[in-house]
């Protein structure tokens, strides 16, 4: 055939992959509000850096099928974010719903182990409806489609890993959000094991999409998801956000910038959030914004395990994790889903080399029967085994209330690099108050109960743990902020670069 010929074969080939799933489809989604693949695709990388794989992969189980899956429901390939290279694999819905096959399962495992090996971040825009049928069914379909990839659901934590869940969600596009460091959900989508239709089948009766997987169910309940937005746009900005904190991979330091002028805010507001009276609470919230560089806390799970606080900033310009109890919620005692939430955080933060700075003021870890059914001591048994495993450099500052194991769990005394308090700051095994009724037999009503509590609650001060070298230092809240930037300079182990032990690399992602 002449080399005309094959070169315009090449062109209708690709004109025809580029075409996506069709111009009704796709004006159908301009009329939603959605984005199509290309489009987030543009959205999200350096403009000219994408580099495409697999462009005119299609349908490989069926004959009839090879002309109406241009590339094969999937969008992959290598890019750039700020300059730095990730894959990327964009599901396209206008085609088969991007349905997982045989085709595009090799498309996507080749992006994954790329990245992995190579050493980039892998970011995977998931909307689908999991596993294509017929081409799974039958042994022929499961022989070709399932088990075949021995990397498919491994994760090691080699590279940063980031997924958004933008409308339908199901099967893959659930498992790589829920196998990813960060995962962003639009507003409205639904993200689940199956489709509604599925499991009715399944279960015999009419299922809620949003009960089944809508982002409240997500945000409240299970924790999966880290952020939710309202627009394709702003998923795509919260990815590039988050990649901006994280190294390339776990070989290396999270990349530095330089501070704006205006990064250190005015420290002693800090003093005027904090109640002079004790037992008056304040979110743990407003502190930390005041005491990062100006604008850039970046909170995960917000509305997961609420009393607990957990999220990304810089700190003279370099990332730190931030985690906090927040007294807003129940006092700041931990539940379970805090534990879960810090757990997650500490893993994520120790795998890629970002130090951990801890706000402590808690009256402990929540107690009662429901905390006995969610499994607390095991969960709070896992927090101090994460906290345990930590080689990234972690410092402590003792806010209020440091009571019980909870300090333990928190980074208390050998369980940090530096342990610092504010002159505010309570340490005993638990509450003045409570320990005035337990030691002396006496409730507040009682004659006698203010003096009990009262030396209870001096001998709480954190004067002598100070006098015995238990902890580092007490410094003003103004302080803090200068002291912990040089400190974090000083626990960086230079016989590695600062570049941790990973001993949590396979610590599960979701549980």
């Amino acid at each position: 055939m002449p080399h005309e010929e094959l070169l315009a074969e090449l062109d209708r080939r690709r004109a025809a992959a580029e075409a996506m799933g069709g111009e009704e489809k796709l004006a159908k989604r301009r009329e939603r509000g959605d984005l199509n693949a290309m489009e987030r695709l543009e959205f999200l990388v350096d403009e000219g850096s994408f580099i495409e794989t697999g462009l005119l992969g299609v349908s490989s189980m069926f004959k009839e099928d090879e002309s109406r899956t241009p590339r094969d429901g999937k969008v992959a390939g290598f890019a750039r974010i700020d300059g730095r290279d990730v894959g990327v694999i964009i599901n396209d819905f206008t085609v088969k719903a991007a349905s997982t096959s045989a085709t595009n399962s090799k498309k996507m495992a080749h992006v994954r182990r790329v990245s992995t090996e190579k050493g980039m971040p892998f970011v995977h825009i998931g909307e689908s409806t999991g596993a294509r049928l017929p081409d799974v069914m039958g042994a022929r379909g499961m022989g070709i489609m399932l088990g075949n990839d021995p990397t498919q659901f491994l994760r090691t934590r080699e590279n940063p890993w980031v997924a958004a869940a933008l409308g339908t969600s199901f099967g893959s596009s659930a498992w790589l959000t829920c196998t990813s460091d960060f995962a962003v959900m639009k507003k409205g989508s639904v993200m689940s094991v199956s489709s509604p239709r599925l499991v009715s089948m399944a279960v015999g009766q009419t299922v809620d999409v949003e009960e089944l997987g809508g982002w409240k169910l997500h945000a409240d309940i299970t924790g999966l998801v880290d952020r939710f937005v309202d627009t394709d746009e702003e998923a795509l900005q919260d990815i590039q956000a988050f990649l901006g904190y994280m190294p390339s991979h776990n070989q290396e330091l999270p990349p530095e910038v330089e501070p704006s002028p205006d990064a250190e805010q005015d420290q002693a507001g800090i003093l005027e959030i904090i109640p002079e009276k004790r037992t008056k609470v304040y979110d743990m919230r407003k502190i930390i914004r005041l005491f990062v560089d100006k604008g850039t806390f970046f909170e995960l799970k917000p509305r997961f395990g609420k009393a607990a606080v957990v999220g990304l900033a810089r700190l003279g310009g370099k990332v730190v994790g931030i985690i906090g109890n927040n007294p807003m919620v129940g006092g700041g005692a931990i539940s379970a889903d805090a534990c879960r939430k810090i757990i997650d955080f500490q893993v994520m933060c120790d795998s890629f080399n970002v130090p951990l700075v801890r706000f402590m003021d808690t009256p402990g870890f929540v107690v009662g029967t429901n905390a006995e059914r969610k499994g607390a001591p095991g969960w709070i048994m896992n927090f101090m085994n994460s906290t345990c495993l930590l080689t990234v450099p972690s410092i402590t500052v003792i806010v209020r209330k440091a009571y019980g194991r909870a300090y333990v769990a928190m980074g208390g005394g050998r369980h940090n690099e530096e342990m610092i308090a504010w002159p505010t700051a309570e340490v005993s095994f638990m509450d003045p108050g409570y320990a005035t009724t337990i030691v002396h037999g006496l409730e507040p009503e009682d004659e006698g109960f203010d003096e009990a509590f009262e030396q209870i609650q001096k001998d709480a001060g954190v004067w002598d743990m100070a006098s015995m070298y238990s902890l580092q230092n007490v410094v003003k809240p103004q302080e803090t902020r200068n002291y912990i930037i040089r400190m974090l300079d000083v626990y960086r182990s230079r016989k590695n670069n600062g570049i941790g032990k990973h001993l949590m690399k396979t610590w599960p992602t979701s549980y």
